[in-house]
């Protein structure tokens, strides 16, 4: 029925939209497609098979109504480097794989857990991604001969150093005509894919002028098959599983970051709210059924679910005639796009790069020059230099400690007293002060999250507490801790445990809920004593007064509290109140 849901309402009116916008994006996603697959170490046929069984199916059954699904261009160094370490067969179960990841996320409702990754990690990679596709299109660009794919960036740099002297200028004035393209049609023709415009002009181009003297797809790869593409069920064994799981896992946790970063963009742009969980599921499902047929590893894709956005899409319908689109094209056209140049190719991998690197981002990250920034930094230079894996890994850990310092340095505790000169008395820091502060009484506010990073605040308290000869209570004011975790909760135990052993009367006020629940079911609440927890910190303050030594108030020219007036010179609090 939620299925159904998606379509309610939908008219002819709704059906021309998505035609209209289906038929756009499917022309913008066949070179976006083939450009992929090269990128990614594969034949060019079968990014186009990924969009076609990946698009239609992630707008079939994904849980945002305007994705568009395919091949991306952050799935580039990924795949590139399984490929060159496992081959193009063990990719294939390593996307199947990836797909089984994808709906186990969904079916354990892991998608609301993608939004917490710290953005500065994730425009790091992303950025760092950018770099890398870039970089990776520079030999075609130049026309470049013998060039060796490396896993490494650095490699790959040096590779194209070597080469250097084969540079081809037809290459350079073919890429230099498909770039033009892509800035000049949007300025001019912005309702036209400025990517098909760049092809088929400067193939056209380098057919007329100087065939023969560049590289094609046809030359590089073969032709490309017209035609359906064929089922073929994946060779799949124990030890190939077992060898292929962590190149999945990698292809699915990157695949559910950028399909639900497209889903937000999606949601942003209409006004709409996807379903995170559901999302996973549709996108495991089109990773699982892509490689059956050849495809690659798929997620949502940004740049392509805005145009299908902004050209009127109603409904999924229009990510289905996406994929329509592209397998009718494959079967009526696919012979002629073997003479494409790989130099009309670049461009257009050098313009997703630029478009995805966040630059404005990165830049506005980096001039705040915080722990964010650290966080970007290593991230991306990690990202360009070793791997994606290890990336993120480095980018989560220091963005965890750093979170972890931040969250430490929030937890403070003040000594307070009342102040007198309000109607309310309320408690303040400033009035305790050398003049004025109760020797036997201690009360503290405790502001912040109690949890394992803040522990050594309450060992520096302790500390202080102890070494006071003269302190019989101590209250504390808790009003102000939303949260304790376990440890939280266990070293704030062993503080009034320490204190108590020193013959010290521990008053609680104003204890919330969360932590309170934490102190029933440990038993802490039951050994500090019902009685010793207060609502109000007037009502723990009047307890704590009784629980001083009067003999020791008379003389004491402190007057902390009001009280203190009738105690120093006759030492009974009841005599006072009286």
């Amino acid at each position: 029925m939620k299925w159904i849901g998606r379509f309610s309402g939908y008219s002819a009116n709704s059906f021309r939209k998505d035609l209209v916008s289906g038929c756009i994006v499917g022309i913008v996603a066949i070179p976006l497609g083939m450009a992929f697959a090269i990128a990614s170490g594969v034949k060019p046929e079968y990014g186009l098979y990924t969009t076609i069984i990946a698009g239609i199916l992630i707008s079939l059954l994904g849980g945002s109504k305007f994705q568009i699904g395919g091949p991306t261009g952050a799935f580039i160094p990924i795949l590139l480097a399984i490929v060159m370490q496992y081959g193009y067969e063990n990719l294939l179960i390593a996307g199947f794989l990836a797909g089984v990841f994808l709906i186990l996320m969904g079916l354990l409702r892991l998608g609301s857990l993608i939004k917490f990754i710290p953005k500065p990690v994730t425009i790091g990679f992303t950025s760092g991604i950018a770099v890398i596709i870039f970089s990776g299109q520079i030999g075609n660009f130049l026309g470049l001969e013998g060039v060796e794919r490396h896993e490494y960036f650095f490699y790959n740099m040096k590779e194209i150093f070597l080469r250097m002297s084969t540079l081809n200028l037809y290459s350079v004035l073919t890429a230099g005509i498909c770039l033009a393209a892509l800035i000049l049609t949007p300025k001019y023709l912005p309702k036209v894919p400025g990517s098909l415009v760049g092809i088929i002009v400067s193939t056209l181009v380098a057919a007329w002028l100087f065939p023969d003297k560049i590289t094609t797809i046809g030359s590089a790869y073969g032709p490309i098959p017209a035609g359906l593409p064929s089922f073929a069920p994946l060779e799949l064994s124990w030890d190939r599983i077992l060898t292929m799981l962590q190149p999945a896992l990698i292809i699915a946790m990157l695949g559910s970051i950028e399909s639900l970063l497209s889903a937000v963009v999606a949601d942003e742009m209409t006004g709409t709210r996807h379903n995170s969980n559901r999302e996973l599921i549709g996108q495991g499902v089109a990773n699982i059924a892509a490689p059956l047929f050849g495809g690659i590893p798929a997620t949502g894709a940004i740049a392509r679910t805005a145009t299908n956005i902004k050209n009127g899409a109603a409904s999924p319908m229009s990510g289905i005639i996406h994929g329509l689109v592209v397998l009718m094209i494959v079967v009526l056209f696919a012979p002629y796009a073997s003479s494409i140049p790989l130099a009309s190719m670049a461009p257009i991998l050098m313009v997703v790069a630029w478009n995805m690197s966040e630059y404005k981002n990165f830049k506005h990250m980096l001039k705040t020059r915080t722990g964010d920034s650290l966080v970007l930094l290593v991230t991306f230079l990690l990202t360009v230099f070793t791997t994606l894996t290890i990336a993120v890994q480095a980018g989560l850990a220091l963005a965890f400690i750093l979170f972890i310092k931040r969250m430490s340095g929030s937890l403070a505790v003040d000594k307070v007293l009342p102040d007198h000169s309000s109607d309310k008395a309320k408690v303040q820091a400033n009035r305790v002060t050398e003049e004025r502060d109760c020797p036997q009484l201690g009360i503290y506010t405790v502001e912040g999250t109690l949890f394992f990073g803040a522990s050594h605040v309450l060992e520096d308290l302790g500390q202080k507490l102890l070494a006071d000869q003269d302190l019989r209570v101590v209250l504390l004011r808790m009003s102000r801790v939303p949260f304790m975790d376990t440890t939280g909760e266990s070293n704030f135990t062993s503080l009034i445990e320490r204190l108590m052993q020193h013959g010290i009367v521990v008053v609680i006020s104003g204890l919330r809920s969360q932590p309170k629940e934490l102190l029933l079911k440990t038993g802490s609440y039951a050994m500090i004593g019902q009685d010793r927890f207060f609502e109000h910190t007037g009502e723990a303050l009047n307890y704590a007064l009784e629980n001083l030594q009067f003999n020791k108030c008379l003389g004491c020219k402190q007057f902390a509290f009001r009280e203190c007036t009738g105690l120093s010179s006759t030492g009974s609090l009841r005599q006072h109140i009286s």
